[in-house]
Order: C-alpha cells, then sequence, then structure tokens
C-alpha cells in the first residue's frame, strides 16, 4: 500500500506495511506489522505487538487483539474474535480503572496455512497448527494440532468422515 490512508481507514504511524498490501475501508491498524500480499477487509481492527504474515486474507468485522501471531498464508473469516485475557476485569482490587499493569496478556499462534472460519471466537494461551481448519462459530479453548478440524463450543477435533 502507498500513500496515504483512504476515508474511514485509521492507520497509526508505526504500523509497519508489507508490499502491495490491501486496506479497505473503516479499518483501524496500530502497532502491527502486515505481510506483502496480505488483504485486510472492512472492519477489522488490529492491535499494537500484532504480526500478520504474507499472503493472507483477514476477513471483515475481524478483532485481533495484542498478543496474537498469524504465520502466512492464513484465512480469517467474517466476524473472527480473538481474545488476549481469560479474566477480564474494568477495575483492579483496589477499585481503579485497570491499566497495562494490571493483567497478563495471553499469547495466541496462528501456523501456516490454518483456516479460521467466520464468528469463531479464539482465547489466548493457545497456538492453531500449521493447515488446521477451525469451523465457523467454535469457540476454541486449546490448541489445535496441526492438519486438525475443530468445530464446536468447546471446539473439538472432527472425527474423520467416509465418503460412501
Amino acid at each position: 500500500m502507498s500513500g496515504e490512508p483512504a476515508a474511514h481507514q485509521v492507520i497509526a504511524p508505526d504500523v509497519k506495511l508489507g508490499r502491495n498490501v490491501r486496506i479497505h475501508a473503516f479499518v483501524s491498524l496500530y502497532g502491527c506489522e502486515i505481510g506483502d500480499e496480505t488483504r485486510i477487509g472492512p472492519f477489522v481492527e488490529v492491535q499494537k505487538g500484532v504480526k500478520i504474515g504474507e499472503l493472507c486474507k483477514i476477513s471483515s468485522h475481524t478483532f485481533i487483539c495484542e498478543g496474537v501471531t498469524i504465520e502466512s498464508e492464513v484465512f480469517v473469516g467474517h466476524g473472527v474474535t480473538f481474545i488476549n485475557d481469560r479474566h477480564p476485569r474494568a477495575t483492579n482490587s483496589a477499585g481503579h480503572l485497570k491499566t497495562d499493569a494490571d493483567w497478563n496478556c495471553q499469547t495466541t499462534l496462528v501456523k501456516r496455512g490454518a483456516s479460521i472460519g467466520s464468528g469463531a471466537t479464539l482465547l489466548g494461551g493457545i497456538t492453531i497448527g500449521e493447515n488446521a481448519i477451525v469451523g465457523a462459530g467454535s469457540v476454541v479453548t486449546r490448541d489445535v494440532p496441526a492438519n486438525a478440524t475443530v468445530t464446536g463450543n468447546p471446539a473439538k477435533p472432527r472425527e474423520a468422515q467416509s465418503r460412501k
């Protein structure tokens, strides 16, 4: 991507964009890195410290929070939510609004070639293996092995279905 951000885009000056990154309207990017040839759909937020690899497709209405790393060739469907805090609270034990010092950011790794279906929610502290598939609407609470397909709430491996 070159030039100034289009109308209705917020791209902070600390964002590192690779070659030929395509960013649609109503996108908010700050403190992140986006690899070459990646496409970011409309209504997506990518927070500080996030790294997204090359040749990824991030579909509309997706939220990618601090602590997430997405390797190359990953598909993220519409309305996917990443979570980095399993015990969220607005205030600390003293009753003051929490700051960065009051919580521990959990990391999530999505490995090369994985696909995450629309509407999925991924809790922090997990790894999605290479070429794994997370079914639409799934809630992922544990690691997903390479090449596995998981579905449901909580997401569990699907049994291989025979073809007749």
